[in-house]
């Protein structure tokens, strides 16, 4: 039976992460309706003042006036901060999520993003999720409620008025829908750029040395100007939409007020006498219509202003939804919520980890090719064992596998009598060492490397200097900050590295090595076997991957893995170390 096989469910679990509510959006509404009291508040003034009432009357109703546009900007002010607050919060959930279902996603996975098209998404796109939800939904909120109110108010007085809203109205939603929807396919384009612009410099600035030294400089440099001059195209493309979306609803919007104004204004001089119900509007009536046309296309006016942040943030949704894909998962993620406890193994049980592999194999994409088909091994306690066959038979996929990087998608596997399994697979990784062809190296110090963030004692971390030979480098450069990618050290030193990260692991019951020796040099080479056998010298398991026909010899014994990935029955030592010699 497989350990653990991703699901679809477990997958999509990480991705539940509830829609900011729209509280602070109606708060905001309601702070938009607030203009309406004022607005009458100001027409009864004026009217009050054009009859002839005394000053005192209009004092308080400015009073009035203040008292209500205090309120309101309360209200807003509210709105806006509860709005903001929700719209930032749904954009760390969904950030958090991202991140952990890239951090759950198994190594071996041929369908993971690519870092620097992650980072942009994380980093710079994700940004643009808040204003979204901040600012186009509280403004499309407006829109539902805000115009319906001053059209019935406006009706009350004229209806010839509202007649005119009425029609002005639905032209700028349609144009501003037929405008939207080559906006959200621009800002899609545009994100894409961005990303590509941003894995092609992660990309070059990794390769600097090389680039530099094969003469490429000037064509990197060509191909960095045309990525730069595509992404000023796109973002032009997204600027001139905004610009067409703010031109059609400033046409339509200044069409409707016109027209109700001239319509008002003839009316009062008695050119137009209809329009109203049962007379002639008063002055007081007249300037309420007047100040309540304007109101009538702010909504829509604030909704064409952050037109463009509902392309860009739905984008932006959508490309954080996609780093959450399904896809295969290290073994016993969902369960590794917390860190792992420290293990120390018990000194009356075995140093050394039994590993046992039955019947297991593995595909990396559904339905695909089997890398590992049908493969078999039992490695006793303290064994040191070498993983031997040609180029593409699996051997880096078994490491995988035993380290529980990826999920068999059929047989199973015991490490120390225990499944490898999502409830034991933290417990047992914690016991392992790994000792990788390529290791990564963070930008931090060279002991912080070594101990990766782990609660290690200084002696202990002094002593895994020592043991892989790295006192002189560490006494270069003391607390300097390494490169990313190890940039400042050579392939041996990033080797050595590795070796004491593996020696500082007080609990290493397991040390697995994939392609320790390949592309090095004879001298680094045998430093790398010597520091392999010293790690499992205490009876830990070893388990390596190799074309090295010299480490090999120095296994107990030589597992080989036929070209379908496969195994067959282990051969003796004898024929092992004739083997080594040969090849």
């Amino acid at each position: 039976m497989a350990s653990d096989p991703p699901t679809s469910s477990t997958a999509h679990a990480t991705g539940a992460v509830q829609r900011p509510s729209r509280g602070g959006a109606w708060l905001q509404v309601v702070a938009a309706l607030l203009w309406l009291p004022q607005a009458a508040v100001i027409a009864w003034s004026i009217g009050a003042l054009q009859q002839g009432s005394a000053w005192n009357e209009v004092w308080k109703a400015m009073a009035c006036f203040l008292a209500i546009g205090l309120v309101r900007a309360l209200v807003d002010a509210a709105g806006l901060r509860l709005a903001f607050t929700a719209a930032r919060r749904y954009t760390q959930q969904l950030r958090q999520h991202a991140l952990q279902t890239l951090a759950w996603r198994a190594p071996t996975d041929s369908q993971r993003p690519s870092p620097g098209l992650a980072a942009s998404v994380l980093n710079e796109q994700a940004d643009q999720i808040t204003p979204y939800f901040a600012r186009y939904t509280t403004a499309r909120s407006k829109v539902v409620v805000v115009p319906l109110v001053i059209l019935a108010c406006v009706a009350w007085f004229s209806w010839v008025s509202a007649l005119v809203l009425l029609v002005a109205a639905p032209l700028i939603p349609i144009f501003m829908a037929l405008v939207g929807w080559r906006a959200e396919a621009a800002s899609q384009k545009h994100l894409q750029e961005m990303g590509n612009l941003n894995q092609f410099l992660l990309d070059r600035l990794q390769g600097l040395a090389s680039i530099r030294g094969l003469g490429a400089v000037p064509s990197v440099a060509n191909q960095l100007a045309a990525t730069a001059e595509r992404l000023r195209s796109n973002t032009m493309a997204v600027l001139k939409i905004a610009f067409l979306s703010s031109a059609v609803l400033e046409l339509f919007s200044a069409l409707g007020v016109a027209l109700v104004a001239v319509y008002v204004g003839f009316h009062l001089l008695g050119q137009l006498p209809f329009g109203s119900w049962g007379g002639q509007l008063s002055l007081a009536q007249a300037m309420f219509v007047l100040l309540l046309a304007p109101a009538f296309f702010e909504p829509l006016r604030e909704l064409s202003a952050v037109w463009h942040d509902k392309a860009a943030g739905l984008a932006a949704e959508q490309a954080l939804q996609a780093l959450q894909e399904p896809g295969p998962r290290l073994v016993g993620a969902i369960h590794h919520d917390a860190a792992a406890p420290a293990v120390h193994p018990d000194p009356n049980t075995p140093r050394g980890l039994h590993i046992a592999l039955h019947d297991v194999g593995f595909c990396y994409t559904e339905g695909g090719v089997q890398v590992v088909n049908g493969f078999n091994a039992d490695i006793q306690p303290g064994e040191k064992v070498a993983l031997w066959g040609e180029s593409g038979s699996g051997k880096s996929t078994v490491m995988a596998l035993i380290a529980g990087l990826a999920a068999p998608s059929q047989g199973c596997i015991h490490i120390g009598g225990l499944p490898l399994d999502s409830a034991n697979a933290p417990t047992l990784r914690s016991r392992m060492a790994w000792v990788a062809q390529k290791p990564h190296l963070f930008a931090t110090s060279l002991l912080g490397n070594i101990s990766l963030g782990r609660d290690l004692d200084d002696t202990l971390l002094r002593q895994a200097v020592h043991s892989a030979a790295l006192g002189d480098v560490l006494a270069q450069r003391g607390n300097a900050i390494i490169g990313d990618g190890g940039l400042g050290l050579s392939g041996g030193e990033a080797l050595r590295l590795t070796l004491a990260r593996a020696a500082a692991n007080p609990g290493c019951q397991l040390v697995l090595a994939d392609e320790p020796t390949a592309h090095l040099d004879a001298e680094t080479a045998q430093f790398v076997r010597q520091g392999l056998l010293q790690l499992a010298a205490g009876g830990a398991t070893l388990v390596v991957a190799t074309h090295d026909p010299l480490l090999a010899a120095c296994m107990d014994r030589v597992l080989p893995i036929q070209k379908d990935g496969s195994s067959t029955l282990p051969f003796c030592d004898d024929e092992k170390r004739e083997e080594g010699a040969t090849v």
